[in-house]
């Protein structure tokens, strides 16, 4: 059966996007993207079709947005659910998630990650390469769960949070809206709402 993804965001992360999306058994991909022009564009091997205020005339079995920025993916998520078109999730082959696990729409998750018994990740987060979320954990809607970062079980990330790429967040840990985690961290207490922290143990920068 043909079933054809249009993504929002032709960058970088769309690629990673698209490329998930053939290996999880979608036989076509199609960008919208109001940076380049539309008249026989393309993003490495998939075409750019048409800006994304136009993506409802065409014919999608489902809609992603791959943009990077925490704050233009809600816009745009919230934008496709106003116009009731279908939303979807994307999970590698190679990931593990349990059938335990609770994923809302939009979320990607990447090759070799793995989401464990009862984790709940809100709308429009990504869980990137090799990432580990254990059990019991909550990722608040569009945070951004970087390359080789592991959480640890019951940690709590509160919305458009950003885990650097290979940080550690130990057991029962609670971070708050807006964080960033530096690349590296290991945090082992609290963070509040709006810090960034980095290092081992992390703290405000």
């Amino acid at each position: 059966m043909n079933k054809r993804l249009g993504v929002i965001g032709a960058g970088g992360h769309g690629k990673v996007v698209a490329d998930t999306a053939e290996r999880a058994g979608w036989s076509e991909v199609v960008f919208f993207d109001p940076r380049f022009s539309v008249d026989g564009s393309s993003h490495g091997h998939w075409p750019i079709i048409a800006v994304p205020e136009h993506a409802d005339n065409y014919a999608c079995d489902g809609y992603f947005v791959a943009i990077g920025n925490s704050h233009a993916r809600e816009q745009w998520c919230e934008w496709l659910i106003a116009r009731e078109m279908p939303l979807i999730s994307l999970i590698d082959p190679s990931s593990v998630v349990s059938k335990h696990a609770t994923l809302e729409p939009g979320v990607l998750v990447v090759a070799g990650s793995v989401i464990n018994v009862d984790s709940r990740i809100s709308r429009g987060v990504i869980v990137n390469t090799r990432a580990s979320i254990d059990h019991d954990c909550i990722v608040g809607a569009y945070s951004h769960i970087c390359p080789a970062s592991a959480l640890a079980g019951a940690v709590t990330v509160g919305a458009h949070s950003w885990i650097g790429i290979g940080s550690q967040v130990t057991q029962a840990v609670q971070i708050g809206d807006g964080v960033t985690v530096g690349a590296g961290a290991t945090v082992v207490s609290d963070i509040d709402e709006g810090l960034t922290v980095v290092g081992t143990p992390a703290r405000p920068r």
